[in-house]
């Protein structure tokens, strides 16, 4: 029998294994998104579990690694999303469409994704930083845009200088400020933001947005003036 092989129970054990890791991320991830990184206790998310600090420690190695853990598994959720856009097959304004409404439906469905990472802004990224495998999730969306803005530029579709990094910025700041801020701005203008009734009209309004600003729709034409 090769040494590489896999017994049943070696298996099994692998299986219950990542099993445990995957409960342990999901309950962390609940915790720190309600109680932020300083208020979240291992001894609280252990109990809810019904195990030990120690196994959680046995799996991850403390609480910041299980905090950066839980921001990798966070950031990958969406990469994963972001990466099912098929650019080959979609025509550009298509793609960059699709992509905004992606976008926004990951956003609404994962508020915990934005608590987390409006704590870890809080902290000026000082976790995120000590992580080897985040700065490499950032590469495909950025290629992704790449792409798409370029088959667009190519088919005379786009006309605008932004970059990738620019139209990442444009759609999560949409997607993001609607979950992040409904309670304040709420308060202050008298509107749920996240209400059914405003959801497509919302999902529509960042689509048409990007695909306008790509498109040129609306530019300023060449030596008009602004207004004083």
């Amino acid at each position: 029998m090769s040494s590489q092989s896999v017994t049943p129970a070696s298996g099994e054990r692998q299986r219950d294994a990542d099993r445990t890791r995957a409960e342990i991320l999901e309950v962390a991830q609940r915790e720190f998104a309600r109680h932020g990184y300083a208020g979240a206790r291992v001894d609280e998310m252990a109990a809810l579990m019904r195990t030990t600090k120690r196994m959680i420690y046995y799996y991850f190695g403390g609480k910041e690694k299980l905090y950066v853990a839980v921001l990798e598994k966070a950031y990958g959720e969406v990469r994963k999303l972001e990466s099912t856009i098929d650019v080959q097959h979609l025509a550009p304004v298509e793609a960059i469409r699709t992509l905004a409404e992606l976008t926004f439906d990951h956003h609404e469905a994962h508020p915990d994704f934005i608590k987390l990472v409006s704590i870890e802004n809080i902290h000026q990224a000082e976790h995120l930083r000590k992580s080897e495998a985040l700065p490499n999730l950032s590469g495909p969306v950025a290629e992704l845009i790449s792409q798409i803005l370029d088959a667009g530029r190519a088919a005379g579709d786009f006309v605008a200088e932004a970059d990738a990094i620019d139209v990442h910025m444009m759609i999560s700041s949409f997607c993001f400020f609607r979950i992040a801020n409904q309670h304040t701005f709420g308060t202050l203008f008298g509107r749920d933001m996240t209400a059914p009734e405003h959801r497509e009209r919302h999902r529509e309004m960042i689509g048409e947005m990007v695909v306008a600003y790509l498109t040129g729709a609306g530019r300023r034409t060449p030596g008009a003036e602004r207004p004083s």
